[in-house]
């Protein structure tokens, strides 16, 4: 098995020329921009791995984890550009990302590995009021038995680790939505196994707790 790490929405980074686009700027800040702490867990775990990329450009400028087809592959800033910007950012942004990550999984695949692709993801603490009752959710498909025993594995090794963690499986989002593992998944039907790990955003602004959970996440996937 050969491990890949990967960070979808690192950062809130928008191009230059794009900057008018964005009269708000306070809302590349916040979750809507990209995903908080997500980009410092990866750094923790990447030396793991054998393959790692990421990208820091805010997910409101284009989305890296949809679909060409998802609604919301563009924000509401940047769904009004003409469709030649739009070509243009796929290509520039979207394509070059997402076919490294693609290419190098096909290349280890081809050479006869299976690959465990994690995913690395943060979630606001609240939603529309709701407060969201998780520390790490792992999502995956629950119909695959392979992603479905590593998250087990991955679950239990937390743990033993550390008891107090309160991970959950397919929260806050399910592991079949539309996502760079489900493509991937879709794409390589045998020997990929995606599954995203998702940090509660509230350890982002706790500095002994984030030190100690990223200390234990790199344990467990360590111990794996």
């Amino acid at each position: 098995m050969k491990l890949v790490i990967t960070c979808e929405h690192g950062g809130n980074e928008i191009p230059e020329k794009f900057h008018i686009l964005f009269s708000d700027k306070e809302i590349l800040n916040t979750h809507r921009g990209y995903d908080l702490g997500a980009l410092d867990v990866f750094n923790t775990l990447k030396h793991l791995a054998i393959y790692t990329n990421y990208s820091t450009t805010s997910r409101l400028f284009i989305e890296l984890n949809r679909s060409l087809w998802h609604k919301n592959l563009f924000s509401d800033f940047t769904k009004k550009l003409s469709d030649l910007e739009k070509k243009d950012i796929i290509k520039t942004y979207y394509n070059i990302y997402r076919k490294s990550v693609e290419n190098e999984i096909e290349t280890l695949i081809t050479n006869q590995n299976t690959v465990v692709h994690l995913s690395i993801h943060s979630f606001t603490p609240i939603l529309n009021d709701s407060v969201r009752n998780c520390d790490i959710g792992l999502l995956y498909d629950s119909s695959n038995q392979q992603e479905k025993k590593i998250a087990l594995q991955l679950k239990e090794a937390l743990h033993r680790i550390n008891p107090k963690w309160h991970v959950r499986f397919n929260y806050p989002y399910l592991g079949k939505a539309d996502g760079f593992t489900t493509y991937l998944r879709k794409h390589f039907k045998e020997n990929y196994i995606g599954i995203e790990i998702e940090i509660n955003q509230k350890f982002s602004k706790n500095n002994i707790m984030n030190f100690q959970l990223k200390e234990d996440l790199h344990k467990a996937i360590a111990s794996l």
